[in-house]
Formats: structure tokens, C-alpha cells, sequence
């Protein structure tokens, strides 16, 4: 025993003499806090790991050490294989505390609390319960391919609707309205308080947490009036559906839906439990929305620009679907086995812009060692998916939009390149549980309007060729900035197959 003791005691001794992974050197007392940039912050990071040649960084934001993981294989060995010492989250205090979103169990610690409510989510979004929802996502696909025909300048708002039509159905079992739903409406502004105030290194309030009790008058103290009005829309996205189902129940017209089910297992009027539920099950239900619906409109907004940036692999899409389906029906999710490169698309899509550039921050629970360097206990370590993405040893002249890297010589998927995208999703226990109903709603809605219309830039009134910017907003989700575009029917059959879509659909 004594022997085990001092082996112990001497390996904690030689860990404690191992260097910190390299990173830029830092100012007394606020160490890097002025070299990370104020937005998309991903690149600097990216550009730090070529500098000093590291799949991981090391930074010091005021005291508080921070890993950034740049490689796929640095973040399968930290967040897979020692998953026990890398599944909590750093406090994120300017998110949970002022803009109150310690409901969500994606930004919880490690722990019972987040595991009860992961558990409930994963009964309805898991591989099998998300085929259930199918039926759904194919019908917001073919909503979109009529309202891309009727108005096609508002095609942002359009994803917004479907993605928002989708998740609000399953969750809560409710309509939206064709434009300017206030359940969309009330979700959106809370998904853009959350993209920004979630976004790992955004505000010093998130390292030096006592600063959260600072007047909201103070010169400086911007952060926290800016908290202020997000926490009005994260509030309001979790009470107000919630409050509409409850009604429906009520009056008896609810439809089913992941809160129908949830609630009908108790007794509001007689469980004392029930209050407790109630705020566990409405939380739950509002992060489904958070986390299916921005990963859908990120990701189409991407696939309108790719294909317009470039043309030649919607020629290519083109030409399979032609092949497979003629021109007499639009494709379905039995199609998919034949329909690879359609497919490699979707994946070059999630690889080429990632949704969430950089992933939610983990906290290390405990001292750890990687390739020789020490990782401190305490640290939050940050997947950087955009890095690992556009890793030039995986995936080459990784800024080019290539769906062919996802295929094999003779056409087909390529086996070992299987799940490549899967950063976009996260990583270890805390990947993205709705990732299935997200990628469904993604590959479908890809598929249907490659089928139907050529996307192509738009022309001004000197006919001249208007060249899209390929710029994305920053925070924790990333969307493009305003484009312009045109969704050309690719004939007169494509057009009254738009027009009769949603004939065959439930």
C-alpha cells in the first residue's frame, strides 16, 4: 500500500512538471483576454494552432485556463475515450445566470439534473422515436418548396418557418401560421439571445463571474443590460407554447406531441411533484426547439449559397435525381440509398460551414495530461469544429465546396469517410441528441429542391451578374449574411410537381 502511495504521489509530481500546451503569451493578470478576437473567434484560433504547430492551444482569460482543440484526433481522445473527465460545463455565467437559460440541459453540469432531462429528451428524439417524426419534416419540406415558388426573395424567412413548423409540431403539437407566427417569432428572438451569449469568449463576465453583481449604470456594464432584454426572450420561449398546450389540453383539442405525452403521466391538479415537472418538462421542450431548429436554418442558408458559389455540383445533384427519379415525383427518405451524391452534399454542407463553429465549452474536472502536456483542473475546453473541419490532412483544399470527398471513385459513399461531419454536431456525451431529426429535415429538404429548381445568382437591372458574399454572422450559431438568389422551376413538370406536393402528404 505505502509502495502505491508514493508511486502515486511521484506521478502527480512529474504531471505537475509538464508544460501547458502552447498558446500566445499573455499580459500579467488578464492574460490573452485582449488577443481573442470579439467575433469569430474560431479562425484566430485555427490560425494559433498552425503558429505553434499543436493540435491544442492553451490560453489564460484572467485566471481562468482555456483548451482549444483543433483536431479530431485530439478531441476523440479527450471527449470520447475520457469522456468522465471532460462531460461538465464551465458555469456560463452570462447565459445561465443573466439570461436565465439554466433550464437547458445542454448548458448544465455534468450531473442528475442534466441527466433526468437528457433522459426524457432522448424518449422522443432517439434514432427509432425520430423515424416517428418523418411524416413531419417531409411535409415542412414540401411547404418549403411552394413558398421558395411563390416568394422566393423570402427564403430566409421560409427556412425560419419550416425548421420552426417542425420542431413546435413535435414538441408541442402546434400549428404555425404560413407568416408571422408568434411561436416562431417569440423562438427566433430567443435563439439569437442565445447564439450571442453563448458564444465561448464573448464576455469577460463568463471568466470573472463576480462581475455579473456590477449596477447595470456602470461605464462598461453593457453586457448586463444587454442580458436584460435576452432573458425577456428566453422566458418567453419556454412559457409561452408551453402555456398554449396546456390550454389545448384544457379545452380538449391538444395534439400529440412530446408535452401531450409527457404531462399525461401526471395529475396537475393533485401531483405536489407536479410543479416540479412542469418547469423540468417545459425546459425540456424549449430545448428541442433551440436545438433543431438552428441547425436546419443554418445549414439550408449554407446548401443556397454553396450552390450558387458553385454550380457544378447542383449540375451533378441534378443529374442523379433526373436518373433516379425522372421527372414524375419528388423523393422521399426511401430514396436515399440511391441518391449518394445528394447525400455527400448534405454532408459537404455541415463540413463547409459549420453550424456551430465552435462547440459549447466543456469543463475538465480533473488534471489531465495530453501529449505531454499538462490540462489543468478547471479548464474549459472548447472543440473547435470549424478547425477540425477544414483540417487540410482529412479533408483537401478544405475551403472549397467539394461533395465528392464523401465518395468513393465509382460513386458511391465512401465507407471510411462516414460520420466525418459529425463535429458540426458536438462531441462525447454531450454530441447533439437531436441530431437525427436535424439531419432528416436537412437531407429531405436538400433533396426536394435540387429535384425542382436550379438556384442561380440574381441579375440587376444593368444585367449585371449580383455575386453573393460569402460572409457568416458570429456566435454560437453561425448564419450567412443577406444573399440574393433566384429558385428557377427547372420545368414546366417541376412546377406542378411543386404545386401538387403536398397532395401525398399527410
Amino acid at each position: 500500500m505505502a509502495i502505491v502511495l508514493l508511486v502515486n504521489v511521484i506521478f502527480k509530481k512529474e504531471k505537475a512538471r509538464l508544460p501547458l500546451p502552447p498558446g500566445p503569451k499573455g499580459l500579467p493578470i488578464v492574460g490573452n483576454i485582449r488577443d481573442v478576437p470579439k467575433s469569430h473567434e474560431w479562425l484566430a484560433y485555427e490560425r494559433w494552432g498552425r503558429v505553434f504547430d499543436s493540435d491544442i492551444i492553451h490560453l489564460n482569460l484572467c485566471g481562468t485556463p482555456v483548451v482549444v482543440v483543433n483536431s479530431t484526433s485530439a478531441a476523440y481522445e479527450l471527449f470520447e475515450r475520457k469522456s468522465s473527465l471532460y462531460s461538465d460545463r464551465p458555469r456560463m455565467t452570462m447565459l445561465n445566470d443573466l439570461v436565465g437559460c439554466d433550464w437547458h440541459f445542454v448548458f448544465m453540469g455534468y450531473g442528475d439534473r442534466w441527466r433526468e432531462r437528457r433522459r426524457i429528451f432522448h424518449q422522443h428524439f432517439h434514432p427509432s422515436a425520430a423515424l416517428q417524426h418523418r411524416p413531419k419534416a417531409l411535409k415542412g419540406a414540401r411547404v418549403l418548396l411552394y413558398r421558395l415558388l411563390e416568394t422566393p426573395d423570402d427564403f430566409m424567412t421560409h427556412l425560419r418557418h419550416m425548421a420552426g413548423a417542425l420542431i413546435i409540431g413535435v414538441a408541442y403539437g402546434l400549428e404555425v401560421q404560413p407568416k408571422d407566427d408568434p411561436y416562431v417569432a417569440t423562438a427566433e428572438r430567443a435563439l439569437h439571445a442565445m447564439a450571442m451569449a453563448g458564444n465561448a469568449g464573448s464576455f469577460l463576465v463568463d471568466y470573472i463571474p463576480i462581475l455579473k453583481y456590477v449596477p447595470t449604470w456602470l461605464p462598461g456594464a453593457g453586457f448586463k443590460r444587454k442580458a436584460m432584454e435576452w432573458r425577456k426572450s428566453t422566458t418567453a420561449m419556454v412559457e409561452v407554447p408551453y402555456k398554449a398546450v396546456k390550454k389545448a389540453i384544457s379545452d380538449g383539442i391538444a395534439a400529440p406531441s412530446m408535452i401531450l405525452s409527457l404531462l399525461s403521466n401526471i395529475d396537475i391538479e393533485e401531483d405536489e411533484n407536479a410543479p416540479r415537472l412542469e418547469k423540468l418538462y417545459s425546459g425540456v421542450a424549449a430545448a428541442a426547439y433551440t436545438g433543431g431548429s438552428d441547425t436546419t436554418v443554418s445549414a439550408l442558408g449554407s446548401f443556397f449559397l454553396a450552390m450558387l458559389l458553385y454550380p457544378e455540383a447542383q449540375a451533378k445533384a441534378h443529374e442523379e435525381l433526373d436518373r433516379m427519379l425522372g421527372n414524375h415525383r419528388l423523393p422521399d427518405f426511401s430514396d436515399a440509398p440511391s441518391l449518394p451524391y445528394t447525400t455527400a452534399i448534405v454532408q459537404e454542407v455541415l463540413r463547409w460551414r459549420p453550424v456551430t463553429p465552435l462547440a459549447v465549452p466543456h469543463r475538465l474536472t480533473q488534471e489531465d495530461e495530453y501529449e505531454g502536456y499538462r490540462l489543468p483542473a478547471g479548464s474549459i475546453v472548447v472543440g473547435n469544429s470549424w478547425a477540425m473541419l477544414h483540417d487540410e490532412k482529412q479533408f483537401p483544399n478544405p475551403s472549397a465546396f467539394i461533395p465528392e470527398r464523401f465518395m468513393t471513385a465509382d460513386g458511391e459513399l465512401n465507407p471510411t469517410m462516414k460520420d466525418a461531419e459529425l463535429p458540426a454536431f458536438g462531441f462525447g456525451r454531450r454530441i447533439c441528441p437531436g441530431r437525427n431529426l436535424a439531419y432528416a429535415s436537412l437531407w429531405i429538404s436538400i433533396a426536394s429542391v435540387l429535384a425542382v429548381f436550379t438556384i442561380v445568382k440574381k441579375v440587376n437591372e444593368k444585367g449585371e451578374v449580383i455575386e453573393p458574399r460569402d460572409e457568416y454572422t458570429s456566435g454560437l450559431v453561425t448564419y450567412p449574411l443577406p444573399f440574393d438568389c433566384i429558385f428557377k422551376p427547372r420545368s414546366e413538370t417541376a412546377e406542378a410537381l411543386i404545386r401538387t406536393a403536398l397532395d401525398d402528404v399527410e
